[in-house]
């Protein structure tokens, strides 16, 4: 692990070399990090429609880079390769934590809701104890989705069979989880909105567990808003400007839901290939609320799952994860 952030901060020191943030019209573009699901939707509308190009150009054009879930997207902020990344709480706090909190701050809150523990309607899964022998996809190993089956099998006493049980945890990425429902490869997937709609709208699923139920008040940060340190550090504006602009998208998108859903399929379409049919976006946007709080509550609360589950060695200390000073001043 040292040999990994040692090699990590030399490409930070190159990166930085080589593009000084100067802050002047020379600078270099602002690179964004986002996934291709609806949690992660002022980042696609504001792809697909250039909002945030209007409000950063000429400063720093977004250059954004697309992941399948958040420990990539973390790896390429201990890289240097990422300035500002939509991402889940869970890979934020990891990444918080194993850089002795050095690599990231959340800045701000992006989306609550829209995971779901889906099953297969032919895997014969309908209480708890029907999930003994199964095999159960998360994004990725370490991301949020992934922690939450985790917790939850553990809170339900099953053992995972790396561990001596008979529960897999496979990673697959969200795309794949479809064809793998269809070939009876797996009997379910924790996943996040637009896939869990997918996965009952194309591949024969059904919701078992809406994770909202879970939280008191069914609320739960899905999406965060992360800030590389240093970029924090050193162009405190340009982040103001980009969080000025996160913060009136997210009003933007829920006083016109009709044009924000067209514009999130249209860029997911373009991401990924995959079309969303209009009943799938509708079924999938009942299920996320889009704010810029953070829910500190509950990311805090993801990380003793991250803990429980193997994933942190000890239990994890968060002072200094959050800044917020920026979005308190957007609010007043």
């Amino acid at each position: 692990m040292k040999k990994f952030f040692a090699f990590s901060g030399l490409l930070l020191f190159l990166n930085t070399a080589a593009h000084p943030f100067t802050g002047n019209k020379e600078a270099p573009a602002v690179r964004v990090g986002h996934f291709s699901n609806l949690t992660h939707a002022q980042a696609l509308v504001g792809r697909a429609n250039g909002w945030f190009n209007e409000r950063l150009s000429p400063d720093a054009p977004p250059e954004w880079k697309i992941f399948n879930a958040g420990p990539s997207a973390a790896e390429a902020i201990f890289a240097g390769q990422v300035d500002i990344a939509y991402i889940g709480p869970s890979p934020a706090v990891n990444g918080f934590i194993k850089s002795n909190g050095e690599a990231l701050r959340i800045v701000a809150g992006a989306a609550s809701g829209g995971a779901a523990l889906v099953v297969r309607e032919d895997a014969g899964i309908k209480t708890v104890g029907d999930f003994h022998g199964k095999k159960i996809a998360s994004p990725q190993l370490g991301n949020t989705q992934d922690v939450a089956i985790r917790a939850w099998l553990s809170k339900n006493k099953f053992a995972l069979a790396d561990r001596g049980g008979d529960v897999q945890v496979l990673p697959v990425s969200n795309a794949d989880q479809q064809t793998l429902f269809l070939k009876k490869e797996i009997d379910g997937a924790w996943t996040v909105e637009p896939w869990v709609s997918l996965l009952m709208e194309k591949a024969n699923g059904k919701i078992f567990l809406e994770e909202s139920g879970l939280w008191p008040g069914g609320k739960y940060a899905t999406t965060v808003v992360v800030v590389r340190k240093k970029f924090l550090d050193e162009r405190p504006a340009l982040v103001k400007k980009f969080l000025k602009a996160h913060a009136d998208l997210t009003d933007w998108i829920r006083r016109n839901p009709v044009e924000a859903k067209g514009l999130m399929a249209a860029e997911i379409e373009r991401e990924t290939t995959k079309a969303l049919p209009p009943a799938v976006l509708d079924e999938a946007f009942k299920r996320i609320e889009f704010l810029t709080d953070p829910l500190e509550a509950s990311v805090k609360t993801q990380a003793d799952a991250a803990y429980e589950a193997g994933f942190l060695k000890k239990k994890p200390d968060l002072a200094g994860l959050f800044d917020l000073k920026i979005l308190k001043e957007l609010s007043a």
